[in-house]
């Protein structure tokens, strides 16, 4: 998108901000966003376009402005943040004059990025004071800045290098900590990314930290290097908002990754531990669970090669390190393997289960002084194997095991509700193929050897639990456990008795009639038997036996005289039946040719509360009417008050919308889809034809279903939750309600009761904690139930956390009390939504808030206390499910500041002189203690400070004394006093200000022969405040005027510029040095060097021949020692002398230079004796004799043999 993008940024309230981008292409359309609404210029937003460079303008910034912002080029989208903090006013020094508390202040602006933070009052950093360190040979142009985020957010880290300057591409290293690479760690939470400029020849490097974690913070470290430049930069992370953790990357020989993400299925996140310890350790009834535990695939491998280590190594010559007995590694990450040899020159083979290993992109060999690596890239299993390095007929071994990575779960187990003796399987689903896992049940672990109970199914990442047959002892929660998490899901088994909806009625038939026998039960997988006087009755081609649902039917076609009888229905596996009687009525008809009236046959007709009809709501209301007539009748329906629904002859079907007719030879069915609460009425249905008219009424009533449940509270594996009845009961009064629930994201209802529930308030437990669940409720009358209601809200089940702990007093003053904790020890799965803190006087139970609302902090100031009175405290701890138990002081605290000695702690930089450069910015944070609040006193060098140069801020904690610009008056002895009435405590701080030194002078051509100048010049009067580090020598050709470097950091006054041009004339000039940087201007040559051309003849000076013989000097004597026998001992001195002094060394003055035993050194001066494995005979006086033409010198000392073992 662009040469370089905008970046987050913090402004003080009333600021302006000006956010910059560009480009690659100038008539690119860009887009401003705040919080994903484009931005249009007006006076709060200035928008400008100059070519391919961008620009927005905030006039004004109040808090609102801080949020998140994007740019938009194409398909390219910058995101980027606004952070506006309170305008700071910081109080001017005090006057000579006047006493400190009494002084005037003047704002201070704080510089840019530093973090201005104290306990109550707002004061400088002393992290985020300048940098002192001057480095002239660094390669950053911009150096990763420390930096400050919330959990969760994101943080950007930037460095700059300029390769203008350098012949290879530079190689960037982010490091956390001392020694952890975190380049292996690039992924879902780090990423790393590289920018290069080809206008201006930078590299631009970022590590992006993503969903900060408070196990994120600590020190990192960036490092650059090209060929043989190098440089590096240290900076911290602070993450706000969470509790800190072990930093990322553990320090241990094992590959850990970069951080854990937890899932639902309770990832367990534990410490790398080394395997090959906890075997050796472990007992053998253990070693299955370990496997399991640390995904081992092949354990008896692992113990026959834990048996073959060595546990005791000899002495090795070629080796003086050796591998250690094991080591593991994580599947997909690095192993590097280091050797130390004797001989440095040696070379060194290395196996993997005695074959040799070729070096590959996998495995690389590295050799660096004595020490040999071989890295292993990428380990797969093929790689958990025996290495063993060889070193001519010396090797030494050992056993690399690779650990897989956990095995998560990725699809959950699901609740359910079965009924006895029904199937049961139980499902979830794996990370990996062919995973092992464990079921347990309450806790107890399941097995194949209990009868074939439960079976196991693996398909793939799919695990199954099968239960054929379940029964109440199978109730429980089941448990699928992997070695990286664990799932749970409750089994409920039903025992529940078989209810009858609707009973067989007696009937009475005609002969050729139909006669229909029909109940309703409450399973519809209940199967039953049909008996006619005791004899089961069997399917025939006029007797049909039908099982639809929960309905079962017994049909009896052209009804004859002998079907009359007893019928019973009996289901199968319960101890009761139901019971009716099939009456025969005999007719005589006489054949009478004439018109048939119409007739409606309904067993109730009229108004009576027989003929009503009840409905749920949502269900389909059918109306299945018999009719008679010849010829055949015409059909009108009516609702209320005869209002006409539809009008149809027999044989004849229409419909509207929701309304269906439908006719038959003998009956007419009126349908409504989809029942309302606007259907209910009285409905008539009149039949007609030129013989007569019948008529008959039907009273419809609609059952509502209930109201949406509501969660009045939760608690750990609980709810009570709350619903209003239906508007409706359907003409027959409510005797109950059932209840269901199921998880937010799951499609399974379970029902909580089989028998009605008259209350409408129910505590449903034996809910998961932390998991989300959903409710819904039916309503049953004597008709059946009503329609579910609607879902409730999503709650989750969650208890209080336990109390706050380690509550004491951590300040106290007249009228405050400074409180501080930790926080609960157990949090449950709701989040911490914060603490409550209260009081009350000692004596009384009136607790009072000490503030409204909640504190996110575990440290809190409560401020306008009585003085002297005796006060008790108390903490809370509040999340979704409400406050927890208070955690109290063991005894009240009195109300009075306690007096307390001042003390000054100076930090450990300024201990020593404090260096700046000129211009620079001074913050000096000095902390100390002393109460009441000290009068501070600041001086310079015995004088009062200028309060139009120094700015004083004084807290209760600490000091700050600010130089915006600090020039070369403000170096000096600074002094700061603390008084407490009449004990007083002082320090002192050293400041020196440096500057660029001042020209060199009198720079003069001394000589001039062959092709060499001889050049010679005065030092600087001005040094800059700082020593003189060195000049550097230039020279011009007079006719080019081009100038080169001859010397660039030169420390003499004087040079010889040699391997000159002949016949070319040069002027010089000299630059001073000091480690601030060159001078100004440069001091030139009065006159110029002309070189001679070949001809002339040079006569050399005469000099007078300096005598520099010396008589030898022992300048570090001998010193006398006490060694171990049997280990190799060494005494040293050192000599100078002209000519070289010859050397002689004796013991107990006896001449020791022939002696086998001893080995003697000479070295640039240093003498060494080495002596051999000296044993007790070898104690004595020694000494070291120098001897030359001039002179001799001796030196001697006393060595002492100690025995090995005492």
């Amino acid at each position: 998108m662009t040469n370089w993008k905008p970046k987050t940024q913090v402004a003080e309230e009333g600021a302006t901000v000006v956010f910059e981008t560009e480009t690659e292409k100038p008539d690119a359309k860009v887009r401003w966003q705040s919080n994903t609404k484009d931005l249009a210029s007006g006076d709060k937003y200035m928008i400008k376009a100059d070519g391919n460079k961008h620009s927005l303008t905030i006039q004004a910034v109040t808090k609102e402005d801080g949020t998140a912002y994007a740019v938009i080029a194409g398909g390219s989208k910058v995101k980027f943040d606004l952070k506006v903090k309170e305008k700071e006013v910081m109080e001017e020094a005090p006057a000579p004059a006047e006493t400190p508390a009494a002084a005037d202040t003047t704002p201070v602006a704080p510089q840019p990025g530093a973090n201005i933070q104290a306990h109550d009052t707002p004061g400088f950093d002393e992290s985020q004071a300048p940098d002192t360190k001057t480095d002239l040979t660094g390669l950053f142009t911009e150096k990763p800045q420390s930096g400050e985020v919330a959990v969760g957010e994101n943080i950007n880290f930037v460095a700059k290098v300029n390769a203008a300057s350098l012949l290879k591409k530079p190689t960037i290293k982010w490091f956390k900590g001392k020694w952890m690479d975190l380049a292996s760690k690039s992924g879902k939470s780090l990423q790393l990314k590289e920018l290069y400029d080809r206008n201006s020849k930078v590299y631009t490097f970022e590590m992006q930290i993503i969903a900060a974690k408070p196990s994120f913070a600590g020190a990192y470290r960036c490092e650059v290097s090209s060929r043989d430049k190098f440089d590096s930069c240290n900076f911290d992370l602070t993450v706000h908002g969470g509790l800190m953790a072990s930093d990322i990357g553990l320090p241990c020989p094992l590959v850990s990754s970069f951080c854990a993400s937890a899932s639902k299925s309770q990832v367990k996140s534990e410490p790398d531990e080394d395997v090959w310890e906890i075997l050796q350790k472990a007992k053998a009834s253990e070693y299955e669970k370990i496997a399991f535990q640390y995904g081992i695939t092949d354990l008896r491998g692992m113990l026959k090669r834990l048996k073959k280590m060595k546990k005791e190594e000899k002495k090795s010559e070629a080796f003086l390190k050796k591998l250690d007995p094991a080591y593991q590694v994580e599947k997909g990450h690095k192993m590097k393997l280091c050797i130390e040899v004797a001989n440095e020159d040696v070379d060194v083979k290395w196996l993997k289960n005695g074959q040799e290993i070729q070096s590959t992109g996998r495995y690389i060999f590295e050799s660096v002084g004595n020490k040999r690596y071989l890295t292993i890239n990428h380990c797969s299993l093929s790689d958990d194997a025996t290495y063993t390095c060889v070193v001519g007929d010396e090797k030494c071994t050992t056993e690399l095991f690779v650990k897989e990575p956990p095995v998560t779960i990725t699809s959950n187990l699901e609740d359910q509700m079965v009924m006895k003796g029904e199937r049961v399987e139980l499902e979830c689903e794996v990370s990996e193929e062919g995973a092992t896992v464990k079921w347990e049940k309450d806790g107890v672990e399941l097995t194949r050897d209990e009868s074939f109970k439960y079976r196991f199914k693996k398909d793939g990442r799919k695990h199954v639990l099968i239960i054929n047959e379940a029964t109440k002892e199978d109730c429980g929660h089941y448990t699928v456990k992997t070695n990286g998490g664990e799932s749970m899901a409750e089994l409920m088994v039903s025992e529940k008795e078989l209810e009858v909806y609707q009973n067989i009625a007696d009937l009475t038939v005609k002969a050729k009639d139909e006669a229909v026998f029909k109940c309703e039960v409450s399973d519809e997988t209940v199967k039953g038997i049909w008996y006619k006087n005791g004899v089961e009755v069997k399917a025939d081609a006029r007797t049909h036996i039908t099982h639809i649902g929960r309905i079962h039917k017994l049909t009896i076609d052209d009804v004859k005289p002998e079907d009359q009888g007893d019928y019973t229905f009996v289901p199968e596996g319960y101890a009761f039946n139901l019971s009716a009687k099939l009456n025969f009525l005999e007719v005589k008809i006489d054949y009478v040719p004439r018109q048939d009236p119409p007739k409606i046959h309904l067993d109730c007709m009229g108004h009576t509360a027989d003929s009503t009809i009840v409905v749920v709501a949502g269900n389909k209301l059918r109306l299945d009417v018999p009719i008679t007539g010849d010829p055949a009748p015409t059909v009108i329906w009516t609702k209320g008050e005869k209002v006409k629904l539809l009008v149809f002859l027999i044989s004849h079907t229409e419909g509207d919308g929701r309304l269906h007719v439908e006719s038959t030879k003998g009956h007419c069915i009126f349908t409504i889809e989809g029942a309302d609460k606007q259907d209910e009425g009285l409905y008539s249905v009149i039949v007609r034809n030129p013989a007569g008219e019948d008529k008959a009424d039907i009273n419809v009533k609609v059952v509502d279903p209930p109201s949406a449940p509501r969660i009045l509270s939760v608690g750990e594996d609980s709810c009570v939750v709350q619903w209003d009845p239906p508007k409706s009961d359907g003409g027959n009064p409510i005797i109950g309600y059932v209840l269901e629930r199921k998880k937010k994201k799951s499609y399974r209802w379970m029902r909580l009761n089989f028998d009605p529930y008259t209350d409408t308030t129910y505590e449903a437990k034996r809910m998961i904690e932390g998991v989300e669940y959903e409710m819904r409720v039916y309503a049953v009358n004597a008709i059946g139930m009503s329609r579910h209601s609607a879902a409730s809200q999503p709650f989750i089940p969650v208890a209080p956390t336990s109390e706050p702990v380690g509550l004491c007093v951590d300040d106290i003053s007249d009228t405050t009390v400074s409180l501080k904790w930790r926080t609960p020890e157990h949090l449950g799965s709701s989040e911490l939504d914060g603490y409550g803190v209260e009081y009350c006087k000692e004596g009384s139970d009136e607790w009072v808030p000490a503030f409204e609302g909640l504190t996110e902090r575990t440290s809190v100031i409560i401020r306008d206390l009585p003085t002297g009175e005796k006060m008790q405290f108390r903490v809370r701890a509040y999340n979704m499910a409400g406050p927890s138990a208070p955690t109290s002081l063991a005894q009240a605290v009195t109300i009075r500041e306690i007096m307390q000695k001042p003390k000054i702690w100076i930090p450990r930089n300024l201990r020593q002189t404090l260096i700046k450069k000129v211009e620079e910015t001074i913050n000096l944070v000095i902390p100390f203690q002393g109460k009441p609040r000290p009068v501070i006193t600041w001086s310079k060098d015995g004088e009062p400070l200028n309060p139009k140069q120094v700015s004083i801020r004084n807290s209760d904690t600490d000091t700050i004394l600010f130089i915006r610009k600090s020039e070369r008056k403000d170096s000096g002895k600074y002094e700061v006093k603390l008084q407490i009435e009449n004990v007083e405590d002082t320090a002192s701080i050293s400041i020196q200000i440096v500057d660029l030194p001042g020209s060199p002078e009198k720079l003069k051509i001394m000589d001039v022969w062959g092709f060499n100048v001889a050049l010679e010049w005065k030092p600087p009067k001005d040094n800059g405040n700082c020593e003189i580090t060195g000049y550097m020598v230039q020279k011009a050709d007079k006719k080019t005027m081009e100038w080169y470097t001859v010397y660039e950091l030169y420390r003499r006054t004087n040079c010889v510029v040699a391997d000159l041009i002949m016949g070319n004339e040069y002027i010089f000039r000299i630059y001073a040095v000091n480690m601030v940087g060159l001078s100004l201007e440069p001091c030139f040559s009065a006159d110029s060097a002309y070189i001679q051309k070949t001809g002339f003849e040079y006569k050399p000076p005469t000099y007078k021949e300096h005598d520099f013989s010396e008589a030898p000097k022992f300048t570090h004597p001998l010193v006398s020692r006490s060694v171990i026998a049997g280990y190799n001992a060494t005494l040293s001195c050192s000599v100078r002398g002209i000519p070289k002094p010859k050397v002689t060394w004796y013991k107990n003055k006896m001449d020791i230079s022939n002696e086998a035993k001893y080995r003697m050194f000479s070295k640039q001066g240093v003498l060494t004796l080495e002596i051999r494995k000296p044993c007790s005979f070898d104690g004595g006086v020694y000494m070291c004799k120098a001897v030359n033409a001039s002179g001799e010198d001796a030196v001697e000392c006393k060595l002492e043999i100690r025995r090995k073992y005492p």
